[in-house]
Parts: structure tokens; sequence; C-alpha cells
């Protein structure tokens, strides 16, 4: 039969160190009473026993010294390459809404005409979308173009999908002016997701006048310059 001692308190018989039990022995505290240790300080061993953490509150990550948190921790779903964790701490696809997925880039030299029937400057380029939702931005630069103050310049952007000067405008300008002058120019087009397929698809810069009697054109006769174009492909 186990013995009773009931006391008020326990202190070491000399000094400061009191020992309860001997090395190998188990101290209990029966369940329905407390143990209150929050005056004191506690000295845990250097390994902790396995047990439910599941109490323990106020934790500090910055705490943490080795190891990594498993992403399973961080956030619900599927945690890979192709997925990013959001701020609602779920995975999720990664977003790529707006970014620029390919850059196509042309240049050619200048070109002047007489026709009132539009032609190409030699500047075109051909993409290949990589995605119907994708949408395309293009843009076209001539550091000189030549109106002879009487003839309108008439430029536009085509779009289609059998080679150079293929399709229809999707955009252009006009220009007169009361004097022959030489002056730089640009065009820009945006094509949406609507008229957007995964087939190659050719932009031509074309040109004419007004009639078939004097020159004028996309012309880009400044010395060390190119006229450019460029197709930007911006994913969904």
């Amino acid at each position: 039969m186990a013995s009773v001692l009931k006391v008020d308190k326990l202190d070491p018989q000399s000094g400061t160190a009191l020992e309860i039990g001997t090395s190998g022995d188990t101290v209990t505290v029966p369940s329905g009473a407390t143990l209150d240790i929050s005056s004191a300080t506690l000295t845990p061993p250097a390994t902790m026993p396995a047990s439910s953490g599941v109490n323990l509150t106020a934790l500090n990550a910055s705490n943490l010294g080795s190891g990594t948190v498993p992403t399973a921790r961080l956030g619900s779903g599927t945690a890979s390459s192709s997925t990013v964790l959001y701020g609602d701490q779920t995975y999720k696809a990664e977003p790529t809404g707006g970014k620029i997925h390919q850059v196509v880039r042309a240049f050619a030299s200048g070109e002047l005409m007489t026709s009132s029937t539009f032609n190409s400057v030699g500047l075109y380029a051909t993409i290949t979308p990589s995605s119907a939702s994708s949408s395309l931005l293009v843009w076209a630069f001539s550091p000189a173009i030549y109106n002879n103050g009487t003839e309108p310049l008439y430029a536009q952007i085509w779009k289609g999908t059998s080679g150079e000067g293929s399709g229809a405008t999707i955009g252009g300008l006009r220009c007169q002016k009361d004097a022959t002058e030489y002056s730089p120019s640009t065009m820009t087009a945006y094509v949406p997701a609507s008229g957007v397929t995964t087939d190659a698809t050719t932009f031509t810069v074309m040109h004419k006048n007004s009639n078939n009697s004097t020159l004028v054109g996309w012309y880009d006769n400044v010395t060390g310059c190119q006229a450019e174009l460029v197709i930007l492909e911006i994913l969904a």
C-alpha cells in the first residue's frame, strides 16, 4: 500500500537544490490536479519527449533555426513549380496576364512610290502567337516619311495570313503637309484576343498616294537608320 505524505511545503535540508525521486522513477501529477509553475523558471531537457503541441501558443517563427516548413503547412492546394501561394493561403496557377511572351522585330530600307493603290514598303514581320487568348501590339517607325507638299501620304499596318502585303488594315495615318517635308513618324495598332489565332500572322507596313504621278512614301532616308516594325505578344 502506498504511503501518503501530507505536508504544505517541501524544502531542501540544506542548500537550494531539492530532488524528488530517484533516477528511473516516474513522478506523476494525477488527472484533475494542477502543477502551477507560472512564477518559476522551467528548464526542459535538451531533447523534448514526443507530445502534442496543440496547447502551445504565441510561438515565435523567428526562433526556427533549421529545417524547412512543409508546403502543406503554408496553404491549401498543391504546391508545384507552376503554382504560387496567394494571400488567401491557397496555391493557385501562376498569373500570366500582361506579360510579354515574345517579341518579333524587322527592319527595312526606304522606298518612295507614285501608286494610288496600297503596296508594301518592304517592311513586314511574321509572328505565330502561342495562344489564341493573347493580344498583339504592333509598332512601326520610320525616321523620315516623305511628303511632297501637295500629295497626301497614306500609311497603314495590314494584318494577314498569306505573307507580305496580305490581309487588311488594322490602323494607319494620313499625312498632308503644306510644303515638301521629311519627318519621323510612328504608327501603332492593337489586336485584341478576338482577332488572334495561333496561325502564323504577317504584319506589313503599306503606303499609297492619291494619284499615280508624284513621289511620296514611308521613307527612311536617314544615314545610319532604318524603318522598324515591332510585334509584341501579350499573354492574357
